[in-house]
């Protein structure tokens, strides 16, 4: 069963893709002669065997960072430093992930619009309705988001199995009609194809690409699913039903001397063919929640290691970790989503949007991965860099057949990660700032320490825990409390909430570490893993035996920073401060985001200028 689950989580998105590739191919050179079509079907075959075979299925699953996949984990494994010489690497790693989510709004629209125009095959009379029908089936999606997809993970699993079997058998009956299609497996027809068009060529490689767009969901979903499941069911089911099918749109494409504008339901029997676009319907929409879903996962990532502000995170699955729901995220989607659907109203039109972000993610992950060799696998140089310049040419290649889309709508998704990029730098920039203000303010456990052992500092009974991000010093919150009242509590906890960099998961029972500053003063500092969810009383309540005293029930104070302009050498450009500003306001409560009890909790707003 949890091969079959594989199938709906995993590839859902690449899965689909048949329905797209070969109008897009069309569109690109026009009418294909027997020759034309042996060469696109080789260039796809190809695409399927390098980059997601072996690039991704060999290689790139390799690189898990202890068990967990997606380029932000990737993108750990490199050791960089955000403050470092090796900077760059974050930088790849962040384009990457922004790339990601510029091609999540893609996905879902031109998914339902290309089963859905199987309708317009069927009868003429759908024609004009196909665009409103495919933004009604996406808007339900949505919107149905919130209740969570964990109790139809299994039921996804087996259309997909019924979705990959059908292509797999109509691809295998036009191939036996047609079967000197098969010779498209030399290269060479791919070769000569791409050297007959010239220039042509990257318009080719552009429509090329499409078919293994949703191969990073592969090693994004490694973490909950395994490699060796995502190996077993992409080389025992996805791949030979692909390329079946792909093949046999080519048998078809022959005899109809390369004219066709779809292809795929073209392959399909007529007396089936209205069952057909309903399961091709259902298919794109899994491989769309796959994309939202891997959204989710990626949004908490970037959470966790400090990359975007605290957002509201859902866990709709008590039992997996991987079912997430993410309002704010959902509902950006969803009108970008939408707004693509109605503009572009046609799979034909999309297709000169997609594949610029993915090929884009591919060479960062090619760059990333080369880090990972050298750094992680401990590859020699003589061995790392064959693969790596192997990897980077088709890579290459394939970016640059998709660059020429931007005029035609390629620009959506960079826009889209344009400003993911300057949001998740400027969060970043804004925080660290941040911590440099309030390092300045900062009091001396030494100091403080002595107050407390000479008694000038009164004690009154209680237990607080003071939320902060320093260590090593008193934090001002504590410092402004005593300044400002006058007083101490006997029982006192500096706490600090810490999210690994390189650990997706952090042992219950290993994630405090408590050190002693003085009489009834300590810090404690809690360390999550990057996909842990962060629950702060529980993890105390579990790691009892080794706090102080009992903090079931002890109060928490947080500081809340009010963002003001610096007027002597400021912090941060005007520009960055204004967004960080903006973020810092309507990220997530503290109280909300570590799940601290509300009527235990106290908040301190202070001015701090960056």
């Amino acid at each position: 069963m949890g091969l079959v689950t594989t199938l709906g989580v995993v590839y859902g998105d690449i899965g689909t893709s048949p329905l797209y590739v070969f109008p897009a191919l069309t569109k690109a050179v026009g009418p294909v002669d027997a020759a034309g079509v042996l060469g696109c079907l080789s260039l796809v075959f190809w695409a399927l065997i390098i980059i997601v075979t072996v690039k991704y299925a060999l290689f790139v699953l390799r690189a898990d960072n202890r068990g967990e996949g997606g380029i932000l984990a990737l993108m750990s494994l490199t050791q960089a430093k955000w403050r470092g010489k090796n900077r760059y690497l974050l930088v790849i790693g962040l384009v990457g992930a922004a790339l990601l989510y510029g091609d999540g709004i893609i996905t879902p629209a031109i998914s339902v619009l290309s089963a859905v125009e199987g309708l317009k095959v069927a009868s003429p009379v759908f024609e004009a309705y196909t665009t409103y029908i495919a933004a009604v089936i996406l808007l339900v999606l949505f919107a149905l988001q919130r209740l969570g997809t964990a109790k139809l993970g299994g039921a996804f699993g087996l259309l997909m199995a019924v979705w990959f079997l059908a292509i797999g058998l109509f691809g295998l009956a036009g191939i036996w009609q047609n079967p000197h299609v098969l010779a498209a497996v030399n290269p060479a027809y791919a070769a000569i194809f791409l050297a007959r068009h010239g220039l042509g060529s990257f318009a080719i490689l552009g429509a090329v690409f499409l078919c293994v767009t949703g191969s990073e969901a592969m090693y994004a979903d490694l973490g909950h699913i395994g490699r060796a499941r995502i190996r077993i069911a992409w080389l025992g089911l996805v791949l030979p039903a692909l390329l079946l099918n792909y093949a046999g749109q080519a048998a078809m494409l022959s005899e109809q001397g390369g004219r066709s504008d779809h292809p795929f339901f073209t392959l399909v029997p007529q007396i089936v063919l209205y069952p057909v676009v309903g399961l091709a319907t259902l298919a794109t929409i899994v491989a769309s929640q796959a994309i939202i879903s891997g959204a989710y996962s990626m949004t908490r990532q970037a959470v966790q290691l400090g990359w975007m502000p605290g957002l509201k995170i859902i866990q709709t699955s008590p039992d997996e970790y991987g079912h997430l729901y993410v309002p704010l995220v959902n509902w950006i989607m969803m009108l970008l989503t939408l707004a693509l659907t109605l503009a572009f109203a046609s799979s034909d039109r999309l297709a000169g949007a997609y594949g610029v972000a993915v090929s884009a993610t591919s060479l960062a992950t090619t760059a990333l991965l080369y880090r990972v060799m050298r750094v992680g696998w401990r590859w020699r140089l003589p061995i790392a860099a064959p693969v790596l310049a192997f990897f980077f040419i088709i890579d290459l290649s394939f970016f640059a057949g998709n660059v020429i889309k931007i005029a035609d709508g390629g620009w959506v998704p960079l826009l889209v990660a344009a400003a993911l990029f300057v949001i998740m730098t400027s969060w970043r920039d804004g925080m660290d700032a941040l911590d440099r203000e309030q390092d300045r303010d900062r009091v001396t456990v030494t100091h403080f320490v002595r107050q407390l052992r000479e008694k000038k500092i009164p004690c009154q009974e209680g237990a607080v825990l003071f939320l902060t991000r320093l260590q090593g010093v008193v934090p001002p919150v504590i410092a402004d409390h005593v300044r400002q009242l006058g007083g101490f509590y006997k029982q006192v906890v500096a706490l600090t909430v810490c999210f690994s960099q390189s650990r997706p998961r952090t042992d219950p029972q290993q994630r405090i570490a408590i050190r002693h500053l003085g009489p009834g003063f300590w810090h404690l500092t809690i360390t999550f893993g990057f996909v842990d969810v962060p629950d702060v009383p529980r993890a105390l309540h579990i790691a009892k035996t080794k706090c102080p005293f009992d903090m079931d029930d002890a109060l928490y104070f947080s500081e809340r920073d009010r963002i003001e302009r610096r007027r002597v050498k400021p912090r941060m450009a005007d520009w960055r401060r204004i967004i960080f500003s903006f973020l810092y306001r309507n990220s997530l409560h503290p109280a909300d985001r570590f799940n601290l009890p509300a009527s235990n909790f106290v908040q301190i707003t202070r001015a701090r200028q960056l």
